[in-house]
């Protein structure tokens, strides 16, 4: 069985308050777009019931493989149910640290793919339990659906975005972000606008409302993730924001661009909305 985890963009990125349990609450719409991994799983009667065979190719994940956000699913799901043997396939398109959610997405949808593949009949409320435990992130993924991220982002609502008939431009630069030295050295700012209500305005009017949080303090240690944002709204983006905690930047468009270069080694993506 193959599944295609998707990727998300932010639209807007308000960091409140840092909370007594170290994390922050937040507020963001999180926005599914279609650049894709792709995720295969079999069974697999000639390994000993409950052992994986993984692999992976593509775009590299760096790290230890024991840290796979794949793996840890599958063991959360082994707590709750038998598992046979397995064969499983990760094919990486979407770039790790970008800000896109990509490694959070093939954590929740091994969840999904093991729960149908193997009809283990988990409740949608186990699977979010799941997914929240794999990452704040991780639960916005199995869904495919704009949602209102709150808290440390695993309380969802859906919520109505229109961007249809626009064109969306992503660009990656390869640049490396820490999540967590963002969080820790960003000024924190108390001017918040009701980001539901916002983002219902034309979208002409989003540059000056629908803010990330994040960009001051990444724009001044990477001027290059700065100067694609730059980029994209002289080359015609309505609107231009980073997504997440970067280094992934992303433009809407009215219209398909034409001409828009950027150096080499940075990854660009066309798709229309």
């Amino acid at each position: 069985m193959l599944l295609f985890p998707f990727a998300k963009i932010n639209l807007g990125l308000q960091v409140l308050r840092k909370r007594p349990d170290g994390y922050h609450d937040i507020r963001s719409v999180l926005f599914p777009i279609p650049l894709c991994d792709a995720l295969e799983a079999v069974v697999d009667n000639t390994l000993l019931p409950g052992e994986v065979k993984f692999e992976s190719s593509g775009l590299p994940v760096p790290g230890d493989a024991t840290a796979n956000l794949c793996l840890k699913a599958v063991e959360l799901i082994r707590e709750q149910r038998e598992l046979p043997g397995l064969r499983m396939h990760l094919h990486k398109a979407i770039p790790t640290g970008a800000g896109l959610g990509g490694g959070s997405s093939d954590g929740a949808h091994t969840l999904l793919l093991l729960n149908k593949l193997l009809d283990l009949r988990l409740a949608a409320e186990e699977l979010h339990a799941m997914a929240s435990r794999l990452g704040s992130d991780c639960p916005f993924f199995l869904r495919e659906q704009p949602q209102l991220a709150q808290g440390r982002g695993e309380r969802l609502s859906p919520v109505e975005v229109d961007l249809k008939s626009h064109w969306l431009v992503l660009v990656n630069p390869g640049i490396h972000v820490s999540t967590a030295e963002v969080f820790q050295g960003m000024r924190l700012t108390s001017a918040h606008t009701d980001l539901e209500e916002v983002l219902k305005a034309p979208l002409a009017a989003w540059p000056s409302t629908v803010v990330n949080d994040m960009e001051p303090f990444v724009f001044a240690r990477h001027p290059a993730i700065a100067a694609i944002k730059a980029d994209l709204l002289k080359h015609g983006a309505v609107y231009a924001a980073m997504s997440g905690s970067g280094s992934s930047v992303f433009g809407i468009f009215k219209e398909q661009p034409q001409t828009l270069v950027f150096p080499g080694g940075y990854h660009r993506w066309v798709f229309p909305l």
